[in-house]
């Protein structure tokens, strides 16, 4: 693999597992030292992170909480010095139920974990990638941040905050070499999806997707690690749908 990201040190929220833990892998074996943040254990990242050659480091973090992201910023410049991608990747799905039936409790949980939470990661990240002078942050949003669903109003509104905020910000660090990018996957086979899928429902989702098929974890990592590299240098505030060509019907 390339080591298009040789000395370079990326943090990636929600790494753990899924769309998470593959980009962490991706990013090891492109060369870069990862922090892997989750609220689960990443000893399995880690081990992955090992076999493919790289260097990291786990560090437990809620993003909804400001005390715990600030805690992961310190303990990656104190291990690594530097900070040179953010993907901020930690999401939940929430619960679906019809807007007027949805709690307030499981709103604010799905909204701050999945919109305060990439809030809160840019705002600390982004002092870091000032000093270093370069840098790209890509958010993880969802094709529920450019289409509606029935029956997830937090989630789709937690998704179309992140592709606002991350216009934002690409606009205030448009003149500073730092990209911000939103990846927004459609239905990809990660725990948090597979965790309600049936056979039947598979068949539903590849019956509704254009090429036949869910997602891997390893394409979104990929484009991930497309829109953090010099190859994508021209690439910013934009919200990459990566979905199979569901949402073009």
């Amino acid at each position: 693999m390339e080591q298009i990201f040789e000395g370079k040190v990326a943090i990636i929220t929600g790494g753990a597992s899924g769309i998470g833990k593959a980009t962490a892998v991706a990013f090891a074996g492109h060369g870069a030292k990862v922090v892997v943040a989750d609220v689960q254990d990443g000893t399995e990242t880690l081990a992955l992170i090992k076999k493919a050659g790289g260097e990291g480091i786990f560090v437990k973090c809620d993003v909804s909480k400001e005390s715990d992201v600030k805690e992961l910023l310190d303990k990656t410049i104190q291990t690594y010095g530097r900070l040179d991608f953010g993907v901020n990747n930690a999401g939940t799905e929430g619960v679906q139920t019809p807007l007027q039936d949805l709690s307030e409790k499981d709103w604010d949980r799905t909204i701050n974990i999945n919109l305060k939470g990439i809030w809160l990661c840019m705002k600390h990240e982004i002092p870091y990638l000032l000093k270093q002078g370069k840098g790209a942050i890509v958010n993880t949003a969802s094709i529920a941040g450019v289409v509606g669903f029935a029956n997830m109003a937090a989630y789709v509104s937690s998704k179309h905050g992140v592709v606002g905020l991350t216009k934002v910000a690409a606009l205030e660090l448009a003149k500073t070499n730092i990209r911000v990018n939103a990846l927004c996957p459609g239905v990809i086979h990660t725990p948090m999806v597979d965790r309600a899928l049936s056979p039947e429902l598979e068949a539903a989702y590849n019956a509704m997707i254009p090429q036949g098929r869910m997602g891997q974890p390893e394409e979104m990592a990929n484009t991930i690690v497309f829109l953090c590299s010099d190859a994508a240098s021209y690439v910013n505030g934009h919200a990459m749908v990566a979905d199979g060509a569901w949402v073009a019907q």
